[in-house]
């Protein structure tokens, strides 16, 4: 852990819940009248003291967020970025801010759980309850630990590390250790969180965890420690080698899986586009959400438009996405090309995904009668709402995950003002549609397909949607629930740690399909898109694929991110080879 990330447990332990005035959906306290001995009294004071675990603590992970889940896994093109180039090393800030925030979320988390144990006077179930978030908002932020840094410290008690000053004698815990500790913290949470968030505002419940838990356990099925080598040294990284996976651990995927789907009472949502609307932040879909909220706390908001959307797409001259873009591969796994006039929309989340040529939104500018991607670019509509006038984007498309549009938007589907670099757009971290998807693969096992009737039925739920032409299948390989799990979570933070999962049992594989991808972006589409939007004619003789640039140079050595440079300085132990952690040492 770096110094920054101590200073953050400190203040953590000092003020108990520092950050609460970042919470939207319920009363905070005030922040000049309260300490963890008078607090945490009753039922509302718990529930207010754990909201900001929602949001504040993730806010510097949000960028790494991204850049790692879909730069790094080839969904989306980020100019020269060292995560499209594979050129990434510890000095790079995303980096130290994303293992900044998740760190900080694990000592927020931590401090909340202890105060909340020690607390009197609110109900049983209710403190229980906001103490079972807490743990699996530990667990989320250890799983994107090991499957991004692989092995690290693991970071039970912050408290005691900051009593005893040993945070630069902190040594890195195995992987199976960490995988392990991570099922420790869910399985308690499950015996702490009700069946059913009561509060209908989006907290975690039962059902939750156990999706996590699922998620958790087909990660961890295909690693193994006897088919690992922990190379220590300038750069601290694993080696692994194809093997089958851990049986036991895909039965309990599935079975969690299982009980999340029969028994949540959760349903998938009727239009996959209305997933990623503010008046859909809270839904059966979402089983994890980052609760992002607007106000005069920074941290608490979500940025991504500002990284993610064309210059000038909102009032607060905050975006500067455009040169950026889904990938030119993204766009093939959907049967979509930039060059051709034609939107084949065969799968509807393609749209929900990027925009692209030729593309209308009905839920953006609802203000202005709807919005139109070229018409945005090339003339712009009324206020301070123009284009850049000239086609940026080098492949040929735009996010739409994540956007919400302007503020007349924000206040329709949000519910309230946007601000700038600042909306109330949850983010997803976890939804039912990959609890289906989990049970497919689970199921599955080693084999190659399946014809499991539930896997088949889930599998055509969650395609069927996308593609209402798709029809029920009698079976489905593995090949299908990897491409599928792709198509549904695109540009969600998540594609990376699939492959990372992937090549825990099958590294070639996981290499050759990075590989292979089309990572470059197109020549010429300014020209080809302004002619057509003016005249109408649509002309690609001056518009081609760079091939010319080098496919990125993928190694073992890729799937595992460096540790940003800061935190080896303040700890050296942090290079050398893990050690063995004693895991009954752990207590809640």
């Amino acid at each position: 852990m770096k110094r920054y990330n101590i200073k953050t447990i400190t203040c953590a332990v000092i003020l108990g819940f520092g950050l609460t005035a970042c919470s939207d959906y319920l009363d905070h306290p005030t922040e000049d009248n309260y300490d963890t001995s008078n607090y945490y009294s009753n039922d509302a004071q718990c529930r207010a003291g754990v909201n900001y675990l929602y949001n504040s603590p993730w806010y510097d992970f949000q960028r790494g967020f991204f850049k790692v889940g879909e730069v790094l896994s080839g969904n989306y093109y980020w100019g020269s970025s060292p995560y499209l180039t594979f050129t990434l090393d510890g000095s790079d800030a995303d980096l130290a801010n994303m293992s900044a925030s998740l760190w900080a979320v694990n000592t927020h988390a931590t401090t909340v759980y202890n105060n909340l144990k020690a607390s009197s006077g609110a109900s049983e179930s209710v403190r229980n309850a906001c103490m079972g978030e807490c743990l699996v908002w530990k667990a989320m932020a250890y799983f994107y630990l090991v499957r991004s840094f692989g092995a690290v410290p693991i970071i039970h008690d912050p408290v005691t590390i900051i009593n005893n000053q040993a945070a630069t004698s902190v040594h890195k815990a195995k992987i199976s250790n960490l995988y392990d500790y991570i099922v420790l913290l869910l399985k308690q949470a499950i015996t702490l969180l009700p069946s059913k968030d009561e509060t209908g505002t989006g907290r975690i419940d039962k059902y939750s965890a156990e999706g996590l838990l699922a998620k958790v356990y087909l990660t961890k099925a295909g690693f193994s420690e006897s088919n690992t080598t922990y190379n220590s040294g300038t750069y601290s990284y694993i080696t692994c080698t194809a093997h089958q996976r851990n049986e036991e651990d895909l039965a309990n995927a599935a079975k969690y899986a299982l009980d999340v789907i029969e028994n949540s009472g959760r349903k998938l949502e009727a239009n996959y586009e209305d997933i990623f609307r503010g008046n859909h932040n809270v839904s059966d879909e979402a089983l994890i959400s980052w609760a992002w909220t607007v106000g005069s706390n920074w941290t608490c908001q979500n940025s991504l438009q500002s990284d993610l959307a064309v210059e000038g797409f909102d009032e607060y001259g905050d975006c500067w996405g455009g040169w950026n873009g889904p990938s030119v591969d993204l766009q093939d796994a959907f049967g979509e090309n930039a060059l051709s006039s034609t939107r084949y929309n065969v799968d509807k989340r393609r749209k929900a995904t990027m925009m692209m040529a030729g593309d209308k939104y009905d839920y953006f500018y609802t203000d202005k009668g709807g919005f139109d991607y070229l018409k945005f670019i090339y003339q712009g509509y009324t206020g301070d709402l123009n284009g850049p006038g000239q086609f940026e984007s080098p492949t040929g498309a735009q996010e739409v995950k994540h956007i919400y549009g302007d503020d007349a938007d924000h206040q329709l589907y949000v519910g309230g003002p946007a601000a700038r670099m600042s909306s109330g757009l949850y983010t997803h971290l976890l939804r039912l549609s990959d609890v289906y998807l989990i049970y497919c693969e689970a199921v599955m096992g080693n084999q190659t397909s399946t014809t499991d009737p539930k896997a088949l039925e889930y599998f055509y739920d969650v395609r069927h949607r996308g593609i209402s032409s798709y029809k029920m299948p009698t079976s489905i390989t593995w090949e299908d629930v990897w491409k599928e799990r792709r198509l549904e979570l695109a540009c969600e933070g998540d594609r990376w740690y699939d492959f990372v999962r992937r090549y825990y049992y099958d590294p070639q594989g996981a290499i050759n399909e990075i590989k292979g991808q089309r990572r470059n972006g197109y020549n010429g589409l300014d020209e080809l898109y302004k002619n057509y939007y003016k005249s109408g004619a649509w002309n690609t003789s001056n518009a081609s694929y760079d091939k010319t640039t080098a496919a990125p140079n993928v190694t073992d050595r890729s799937f595992t991110i460096p540790l940003p440079s800061s935190d080896i300085s303040y700890n050296p132990l942090l290079m050398e080879a893990p050690e063995d952690f004693d895991l009954s040492t752990i207590t809640f």
